[in-house]
């Protein structure tokens, strides 16, 4: 067991807390890493500001990027000093969903999340939960061997940390949930980090149109850098103005906001039989009321997606070759990098138009 530095949620709405923790040794499957990035996510907002419940106190942050720094005995695949991302959905491989390839969707991840002794506590005892069984905002955690992907040392772990969460989302909804074909018609409404993720996906789909939906302007320019065609004001008539410049509906929505307004405006802007696939995640309570002709008479289809709906592991060493090639773009994705103490301000700031992702620096 050792003591280090995390930002705890101990009261919704609340700043976060950092203190002094303990993390456990590693089980015998896993790794403790050191933190040394952590995108800032709207997920963790959820959490944070009470839309979504979680058990407190809790340490947030998911997204995460470090240094494997000690191993458990059955690890064979890392080391210490390997530079490793998350994937963030724990997964038995042994499962039904798992051997069809649909990890995210384990049977058993209540299972093999279960550990002998907690993870982190505070130094008088009481448990100190992770959120997603991670905990990044923590400047060391525990992650299972089959939970990090090792990368290459020209990924830096500043950009790396995306793989693990913005960029499977939405790349791998593109690819893995929706199956976008090559010369389709797509529409993103939502263009923060997993809608511009969403849009790169599209492009590397060999889209022949990818319309980005946002209400900021600011956005809305930044998504043309990540090849979006046309760009739609979400404040106007969407579905009108795609008519408008496409003279159809598109093939392919996606939907990266949470709500139920914008899951009824990507069922709406389909052309007969297109694909509405929903990545954003909705506040707790959040029902959904859609017109049922659209399903009988345009057979249309309405999916979901949860992390990217594939092979974590496979997916994001994939994606970090893309990188690797320049034909994925992170650095450009990424806003500003800040010191772990400004965690705050950074949630604060990712309310502007301006920002697609920010990310916190662990070690300094």
């Amino acid at each position: 067991m050792i003591t280090t530095e995390a930002a705890v949620l101990t009261a919704v709405g609340e700043p976060l807390e950092f203190t002094e923790i303990l993390v456990d040794d590693p089980e015998p499957d896993e790794v403790r890493l050191a933190v040394s990035n952590v995108g800032l996510c709207h997920s963790d907002l959820h959490y944070m500001t009470g839309t979504v419940g979680a058990d407190l106190p809790v340490v947030v942050g998911h997204e995460v990027a470090g240094v494997v720094e000690s191993v458990g005995s059955a690890v064979t695949t890392l080391r210490p000093g390997d530079r490793v991302v998350g994937a963030l959905t724990p997964s038995c491989g042994q499962c039904r969903n798992c051997q069809v390839g649909h990890s995210t969707q384990c049977q058993r991840v209540t299972q093999i999340r279960q550990r002998p002794r907690p993870a982190f506590q505070l130094p008088d005892g009481r448990v100190v939960h992770r959120l997603g069984d991670v905990g990044a905002f923590s400047r060391h955690t525990l992650m299972r061997e089959n939970a990090l992907v090792k990368v290459a040392d020209e990924v830096g772990l500043h950009v790396g940390c995306l793989l693990s969460c913005c960029i499977i989302t939405g790349v791998g909804a593109v690819f893995r949930a929706a199956e976008v074909r090559p010369g389709s018609t797509v529409a993103v409404i939502g263009c923060g980090g997993v809608g511009s993720a969403i849009i790169q996906g599209a492009r590397l789909a060999g889209a022949s149109a990818i319309v980005a939906v946002d209400l900021d302007d600011a956005r809305l320019a930044a998504a043309r850098t990540y090849g979006a065609t046309h760009v739609v004001n979400g404040a106007a008539d969407v579905a009108a103005e795609i008519q408008n410049l496409l003279g159809d509906g598109v093939d392919y929505s996606f939907e990266a906001v949470g709500s139920a307004r914008t899951a009824a405006t990507a069922l709406e802007v389909l052309r007969p039989t297109g694909t509405a696939c929903l990545v954003g995640i909705a506040p707790d309570g959040t029902d959904l009321k859609l017109p049922a002709w659209n399903f009988f008479f345009s057979e249309k289809r309405l999916i979901g997606s949860y992390m990217g709906s594939g092979q974590a592991q496979e997916d994001i060493a994939q994606f970090a070759r893309l990188y690797q090639q320049g034909r994925l773009l992170l650095d450009e994705m990424v806003s500003d990098v800040i010191g772990f103490h400004d965690i705050d301000k950074g949630f604060e700031a990712m309310k502007s138009g301006e920002v697609t992702r920010i990310v916190a620096d662990l070690t300094v």
